[in-house]
């Protein structure tokens, strides 16, 4: 597929929307920080053609694996055996499986839209947590349970929900409107 330079400066910018999210870090009560990194790899996958969603996450990860301190803990090829590189690897998987779904839907509704949303927030954590217990018990030495991971990652999971709410209700705002414009697919 042949990107435009459309599509090559919104690979770009939610490329930098990537970054961005990492660093954003508000705390909360109950010690886990809300970032933004699966809202904006969503909004890609809700806002770009699959291959440019799933572009803009790969660009992101390479510019980590170079050693730009991009992801939230950092960067450098060494970031791979970093637990939490899983969901990373997720964000790139999950962009691409909401544009391609959102590729498919003529008619936007909350509904249909959150469905899909939530396809690509499960996708990430599936491969996030596997990824974290594999990492964890191969190359860390640290046995951990698979049951145990995801417990660990519920309230991670329930603050990323409540963005995947977010992301979906002002998609099916900003998608008509862009359509209508002939500024996105549909």
């Amino acid at each position: 597929m042949k990107l435009d330079l459309r599509d090559m400066i919104l690979v770009s910018l939610f490329a930098a929307l990537m970054v961005v999210g990492a660093y954003i870090k508000i705390p909360t009560p109950f010690g886990v920080y809300i970032t933004f990194q699966l809202f904006f790899a969503i909004y890609a996958g809700l806002l770009l053609k699959p291959v440019a969603a799933f572009m803009s996450q790969i660009i992101y990860i390479l510019l980590g694996l170079i050693g730009l301190p991009v992801f939230s803990s950092g960067g450098g090829i060494a970031y791979i055996f970093n637990p939490t590189f899983g969901y990373i690897i997720g964000f790139a998987v999950t962009a691409w499986i909401i544009a391609f779904l959102m590729s498919r839907v003529k008619d936007i509704s909350i509904l249909r839209v959150l469905k899909i949303c939530v396809i690509g927030y499960l996708t990430t954590y599936l491969i996030g947590n596997i990824y974290f217990y594999l990492i964890m018990n191969l190359v860390v030495g640290k046995n951990i349970s698979i049951f145990n991971v995801f417990s660990m990652m519920v309230m991670y999971m329930l603050k990323d929900f409540v963005l995947l709410i977010l992301a979906s209700y002002t998609s099916t705002l900003i998608i008509p409107v862009l359509r209508k414009n002939e500024f996105a697919r549909g």
